[in-house]
Formats: C-alpha cells, structure tokens, sequence
C-alpha cells in the first residue's frame, strides 16, 4: 500500500479535478488522504458567507470523501480568499484568508502531514490556478514547498488539458455567444506538456456522487454554476466527458506519457 495525498483548495476541489483518480487508488487498496486549505467559507451559494456555510462545505466534503473511499480528511484551518483579491465584496478577505498565508509555515503544516503518512505521492494545481483562483494559485506555491520540505517523491499538478478544452468552448460558443473563448487560452494546461492521462471512466459513478455531495456549490450566485451544469449532463455522456483526469510532473521529460498516477507498471 502507498500513501497519495490530494491537497486542494477549497471543498468541491477534489470532485471536479481528481475525484476519478481518488477513488481508483483507494479501489487499488492505497491510502487516499484529502487536505484542503480552507472550509470554502467565501464560496457561491444560497447560504451567506461565514460559519454556517463552512459548516455545510465541511460536511459535503467528508460524505465526499467517503464516497471517494478517503482515508482521512484534513483542513488546514485558513480562510477562503474569496474569487477576487482587489475590491469588491469578494475581495473583503478574512486576515487568515490562504492567500495571504507565509508559504513556509503554509508548507510546514502541509509538510507534517506528508511526513507523518510517508505520503508517496502529492497533487497540487499547475502555477496558474487552473483558472486562475488565487487560493489555487497558492496550493501551487504552498504544495511545491511541502513536498520539498518533506522528501515527496512524486508531485503532480492536476489540470484539464487546455487543447481540449479550448476545442469544447469554442464548440460550444457557436450556441452561446455571449461565451467567453478568450477567458479560457491561458487557462489551465497545453497538451505537450500533459504527462499523466488518467482513464478513470470506471470511477465515474463515484466521481459523479462526490460533485453531487457538494449541494451548496450547485447553485448561487449569478447565472449556471458550473457544478450544476455538470450534473445535469446524461449519465452516458458524463462518463465520457469526464473520463479522464489530467497531471503534470515537472520532473520527467516532454513528451512522457503516463496512465497511472505512481506511474505505469
């Protein structure tokens, strides 16, 4: 058995980027530990911000876990940033708020609970957020340090493949035009530099199940929520959409392909 641990942001994270790959190590029989930075307290939803909506966050996050077969869930204890970090009432932060945390003693933490799992492996984001939230952006900063101040082997950055993706927002422009294709070309990944394409389509039931177990995030705030749409998509095209799970390893050369987070046997 090894030990893999997912370090996210916020809860709903682990469900929309690595909840396939998640539940595939556990079903394998390693260790799945999930740590997440914050209680996602600043989050979309129709509950106001604060304790209450941390509350109910934390809670979706653990019957999440369980589906995923977690082994154990960790929140680091920082506030949630908010989407915006300038202005704005998303951006009147808390003075905890993980953005604003000193990355050693962000990563220290991390690190304790890298070395106290022997965790083999650790996912984090790529350097842009994904899609550029800054709590995302600081799980890069803080997760890279953690893994170097632990000795963890094997770091990946979850990610969509941003080829891909670009092929399915502009697809999907001709029917919304009022879609932002722009918003999404610095986003997230290129294809080339994608190392680890993780077939997951096994596990979709429960990856379904885990981004189910996060109600508040499936409406608030203006327009679709993103997590709502995914789940009003056809549970045969679900398991195609969402088959696969993107990783990058700094470490190993252009071009590598992988099909197993701890690489292929």
């Amino acid at each position: 058995m090894r030990t893999a641990v997912f370090f996210h942001a916020h809860p709903d994270d682990e469900a929309l980027l690595t909840a396939g790959t998640m539940a595939k190590l556990a079903d394998e029989g390693h260790r799945v530990v999930l740590v997440v930075a914050t209680a996602g307290e600043r989050g979309l939803a129709e509950l106001p911000h604060g304790e209450e909506l941390a509350r109910a966050r934390m809670d979706e996050l653990h019957k999440s876990a369980a589906v995923l077969g977690c082994a154990r869930v960790v929140q680091l204890g920082y506030g949630d940033s908010g989407l915006a970090i300038d202005g704005g009432v998303a951006g009147d932060r808390p003075d905890n708020a993980f953005i604003d945390a000193d990355i050693e003693e962000a990563a220290q933490r991390l690190a304790s609970i890298l070395k106290e799992e022997t965790a083999e492996l650790l996912t984090i984001y790529d350097p842009a957020g994904g899609y550029g939230h800054p709590d995302h952006v600081q799980v890069y900063r803080v997760g890279s340090r953690a893994a170097e101040i632990a000795g963890t082997p094997i770091v990946l950055e979850a990610t969509v493949d941003r080829d891909l993706l670009l092929r399915g927002v502009r697809l999907a422009a001709r029917f919304y035009p009022s879609l932002d294709v722009r918003s999404f070309e610095l986003a997230y990944s290129p294809g080339d530099v994608i190392t680890h394409r993780v077939n997951v389509r096994r596990y979709a039931k429960a990856k379904r199940a885990a981004m189910a177990a996060h109600a508040t995030q499936a409406t608030g705030g203006n327009g679709d929520r993103t997590l709502g749409a995914m789940l009003r998509i056809p549970r045969p095209a679900y398991r195609f959409v969402f088959g696969t799970e993107w990783f990058v390893r700094r470490d190993l050369a252009p071009g590598t392909r992988l099909t197993h987070p701890f690489g292929n046997p």
